[in-house]
């Protein structure tokens, strides 16, 4: 495997291939970077890969891409989203801080003295930088855990190993206060000069607020597992009800028909709504009032409309005015003229004077209605008579 040779050509090769390298980055969690989707990411020139591979950024996986973890892990240091933590390197810094120290305390040229001090220094911040990041990486990956992970078990296992995690966190930050504060007085003593008093000071100062942080943190992980028992309880029951009510041994091995009748939750009830109407003079007043009803008017507009049932047209010979003359025979004027006569009703019937042409027939009819309309002033007799081809009965006036 090839190096670089100087850290412009890391930044320069980082450079060129920063969008192959934040797909694969934000992918990091799946393998399935396949190195056809990588190849598009680079202009389809295959040389490009190739040389990713050859000096150590990413590795073929066979079908699959992945990137190199000391560049994964250098990402994710960075950009704080690092899920593993890694409480080793605190104590590697210890055994550097110490060894330093005692290096410094048996040195007698001052330039490489000031060296191994500058060395103690930046043991000392690096203590308190992981030790920073370790507490907020513990954080995220407590919230995490509980919130997405689907598994009970799993769940469980994870939050009590991290639970240890947190434990060999508090036991790091326990160590290194007492490195400072009592496994090297002497040295902390000779070597406080203004620049390893800030570096003390601002490392003792995190350290202890870690350590805080370190107990809402137990807090919520004894939250968590105590939420989690309690789930699993009520997860037990209803299985556990379910198998009876499988078995139809519901009522008769429970209590919940007396569990129930003894219950009377909210939202079980029918939920009231009450109309709050707005006062006129806030309307009529108030600037933000306005601004609401212009939006609704608005709203209202934009509202589509739908089909409407409509009337047809009206027709227009139905707009003038006009009369039409029905030309009819006044029945009761024909029997007011016939109770005057001493003739039978169908000889009257048959001679009157209609001022009209009028058929047989249409004279039978109203010899017909008239004989019906006005049965009770009419006397039938029993004899009948023929004449147009009909037989008729003889009928007077009474």
């Amino acid at each position: 495997m090839n190096t670089f040779k100087s850290i412009d050509e890391l930044l320069r090769v980082l450079e060129r291939e920063k969008v192959l390298l934040k797909e694969m980055f934000h992918k990091r969690t799946s393998s399935s970077f396949k190195y056809d989707y990588a190849l598009e990411l680079t202009e389809y020139k295959e040389e490009r890969i190739k040389y990713l591979i050859d000096y150590g950024i990413i590795r073929d996986s066979g079908n699959f891409l992945e990137m190199e973890d000391v560049y994964l892990k250098f990402f994710e240091d960075v950009l704080q989203v690092n899920e593993n933590i890694n409480v080793s390197f605190v104590n590697d810094y210890l055994g550097s801080l110490n060894e330093n120290i005692e290096y410094y305390l048996k040195e007698d040229n001052e330039q490489r003295k000031y060296n191994y001090q500058r060395e103690v220094k930046r043991c000392l911040k690096n203590i308190a930088m992981i030790t920073v990041r370790n507490v907020i990486d513990l954080k995220r990956n407590i919230d995490n855990t509980y919130k997405n992970e689907p598994s009970y078990q799993i769940k469980l296992s994870k939050l009590r190993n991290l639970d240890e995690k947190r434990k060999n966190i508090a036991m790091l930050i326990n160590r290194s206060e007492d490195v400072i504060e009592n496994q090297q007085p002497v040295f902390f003593r000779v070597a406080m000069d203004t620049q390893m008093r800030m570096v003390v000071n601002d490392v003792k100062y995190q350290l202890n607020d870690s350590y805080h942080n370190l107990i809402e943190i137990e807090k919520q992980i004894i939250h968590y597992l105590n939420l989690i028992a309690y789930q699993n309880r009520i997860f037990e029951k209803v299985r556990r009800l379910k198998y009876l009510r499988d078995l139809f041994l519901l009522e008769e091995k429970s209590d919940i028909r007396q569990v129930l009748s003894l219950r009377n939750p909210v939202w079980m009830e029918s939920q009231t709504n009450y109309r709050i109407k707005l006062s006129i003079d806030y309307l009529r007043t108030s600037t933000t009032a306005l601004e609401l009803i212009k939006k609704v008017v608005a709203r209202r507009k934009k509202q589509s409309k739908g089909p409407k049932n409509i009337a047809g047209a009206i027709p227009e010979e139905y707009l003038y005015g006009s009369s039409e003359i029905m030309d009819s025979v006044n029945l009761q004027e024909v029997y007011n003229a016939f109770t005057a006569s001493s003739s039978h009703l169908f000889k009257f019937v048959m001679n009157y004077n209609y001022h009209k042409d009028l058929s047989v027939d249409c004279k039978i009819l109203y010899f017909c209605q008239i004989a019906s309309q006005y049965a009770d002033n009419l006397n039938f007799t029993d004899v009948y008579e023929t004449s147009y081809g009909v037989e008729y009965p003889v009928v007077y006036s009474k």
